[in-house]
C-alpha cells in the first residue's frame, strides 16, 4: 500500500513547539483491519504505509514505538470537565477556590484524563459568588503548566446575569474573557430570566468572538426552542449539555426540539457517565439516537470527576463511548466518534484521521477491533503533537506462573515501549 496522500495543513496548535524528532508507530492496526506503520513529524502525521515499509525520518533523532496488538485511533477530546471542583468528593469542607488549590486539582484531573487518551479538554469554571475569579485563575495556571502535554481551554460560568444581581455577574463575565477564558457559558436554567441570561451570554460572546457552551437539562421545549433560535448561526458555535430532560418529554415534542437544534447547528454534549454539579442527579444522557436521527451533532463528555456530583467519576472518554454503545444502542464506531471527532469539532479543533497531513493526536489501545477496545481498554499509548505524552500498561496473568502445575495460560503482553530507531 503506498503512503496515504497528504491533506491540506491546518493551523498550528498553540500548545508550544512540536516534537523536533520523528516518531515511528510500527505495526498498529486500524479500524478498517489494515496493519500499518505511521510516521509522525513536526506535530503531524507525515506518512502511513504498510507494516514494515517505513523508517524513522532522517536526518535527526527518531523514536520507534512497537504497537503490535494495538488499535490506533484519533485521540479523544473532553468537552465537559469541571476542573475547579474535580477530586473533592472526600473533602470535609467546601471545595477551596484558592487559585493554588484549584490549579493543583485541575492539573491532576487533566493528567488523569490525558492518561485515558484525551489530548484536548474544555474545563467549565464557575465565576462570581464565593469563587470570584479565583477558580478561573487556577484553571488558567493549570493550562500553562500543561502546555505541551494537553490543550486545556476554560469556559467562564457566571450564576446570574439578569436584573440587579446580574450586573455584577455580567461584569465578571467580561473580566473573565479578558483574563483568558476561551469560551462563554453558564446555566440559564438557574437564572430568574433564562432567556435574558442567554441573550447576555450571546452578547458577550459576539463582542469577543468566543464560542458559547451552556448547561441546560432542556426539559422546557419552549425555552429550548427560543434558545436554539437565538443561537442559530452564531460563530464560532454553540454547545448545549447535558440535555437529558429531552428524554423525559413526549416523543413528538422531543422530535420537534431536536429538529430545532439541528436547524440551529447546535452541538449537544451528553454526559453518559453521570451528571455534573450544575445539574440534578440524573444520568446526564440525552436521547442520542433521536438527536442523531434529526441531524444533531452529538459529543460526549465526562461531567463530574470524583466530586460531590459523582464521587466515582472516572473521566474516561472510552467509558463514555462504551456507555453510549451499551445503553444507547449506538454502533461502536458512532459511539467513539462522539468522544473523538465530534468532541474535537465541539471544541473548534481540526479533524484528526490516521492519514498523512492530519494532526498527530492519536490514541493506541490494546485490541484488534473497536468494540473490544471499548470493552477492555486497559493498555493505552497517548500521542499529542507528535510525541508520546502518556502511557498506561496493564499485564494480566492467570494462575501462579511459579507453580509446578503451570498450565501455560494466556497473558497480556506489555508492548508499546519506545526505542531509538
Amino acid at each position: 500500500m503506498p503512503d496515504s496522500q497528504p491533506q491540506p495543513p491546518h493551523s498550528p496548535s498553540p500548545s508550544g513547539p512540536a516534537h523536533s524528532g520523528s516518531l515511528l508507530l510500527s505495526g498498529a492496526r486500524l479500524t478498517d483491519g489494515r496493519t500499518v506503520d505511521v510516521r509522525l513529524y513536526g506535530g503531524r502525521i507525515e506518512a502511513v504505509g504498510t507494516a514494515g515499509s517505513l523508517t524513522a525520518r532522517t536526518p535527526g533523532p527518531g523514536i520507534r514505538v512497537d504497537l503490535a496488538g494495538y488499535l490506533l485511533l484519533p485521540a479523544p477530546a473532553e468537552p465537559h470537565l469541571h476542573g475547579d471542583t474535580a477530586l473533592t468528593a472526600d473533602a470535609t469542607a467546601p471545595a477551596s477556590h484558592d487559585p493554588h488549590d484549584v490549579q493543583r486539582r485541575a492539573t491532576e484531573a487533566a493528567l488523569l484524563q490525558l492518561g485515558h487518551g484525551a489530548t484536548a479538554l474544555r474545563a467549565h469554571v464557575r465565576v462570581g459568588d464565593v469563587a470570584g475569579l479565583g477558580a478561573l485563575t487556577g484553571v488558567l495556571r493549570a493550562r500553562r503548566s500543561l502546555r505541551g502535554l494537553a490543550e486545556l481551554t476554560a469556559v467562564a460560568m457566571p450564576r446570574v446575569l439578569t436584573g440587579v444581581a446580574g450586573a455584577d455577574g455580567l461584569a465578571l463575565l467580561r473580566d473573565a474573557v479578558k483574563m483568558g477564558a476561551d469560551v462563554v457559558g453558564g446555566c440559564p436554567d438557574l437564572d430568574p430570566d433564562p432567556a435574558g441570561y442567554v441573550e447576555a451570554v450571546l452578547e458577550v460572546a459576539a463582542e469577543h468572538g468566543c464560542p458559547v457552551d451552556l448547561h441546560t437539562d432542556a426539559a422546557d421545549p419552549a425555552r429550548l426552542a427560543r434558545l436554539a433560535a437565538m443561537a442559530g448561526g452564531l460563530r464560532p458555535g454553540v454547545a448545549l449539555g447535558p440535555c437529558d430532560g429531552l428524554g423525559r418529554l413526549p416523543s413528538d415534542v422531543a422530535s420537534r426540539a431536536a429538529d430545532g437544534l439541528a436547524a440551529a447547528g447546535v452541538t449537544v454534549v451528553c454526559l453518559p457517565q453521570g451528571p455534573c454539579g450544575t445539574e440534578s442527579p440524573r444520568d446526564g444522557t440525552a436521547p442520542v439516537r433521536l438527536l442523531r436521527a434529526a441531524g444533531v451533532r452529538i459529543a460526549a463528555g465526562s461531567g463530574a470527576l470524583r466530586d460531590a456530583a459523582n464521587p466515582v467519576g472516572r473521566g474516561d472518554p472510552l467509558e463514555a463511548a462504551y456507555l453510549l454503545a451499551s445503553r444507547q444502542g449506538l454502533r461502536p464506531d458512532d459511539a467513539y466518534e462522539a468522544v473523538s471527532l465530534a468532541a474535537r469539532a465541539a471544541l473548534g479543533l481540526p479533524e484528526v484521521r490516521v492519514e498523512a497531513g492530519f494532526p498527530a493526536e492519536l490514541l493506541a489501545v490494546r485490541g484488534d477491533r473497536l468494540a473490544a477496545a471499548l470493552s477492555l481498554a486497559y493498555s493505552r499509548v497517548v500521542v499529542h503533537r507528535g510525541r508520546v505524552v502518556a502511557r498506561t500498561s496493564a499485564v494480566r496473568e492467570y494462575g501462579d506462573s511459579t507453580s509446578p502445575t503451570d498450565l501455560d495460560l494466556p497473558r497480556q503482553g506489555r508492548g508499546g515501549r519506545g526505542e531509538p530507531s
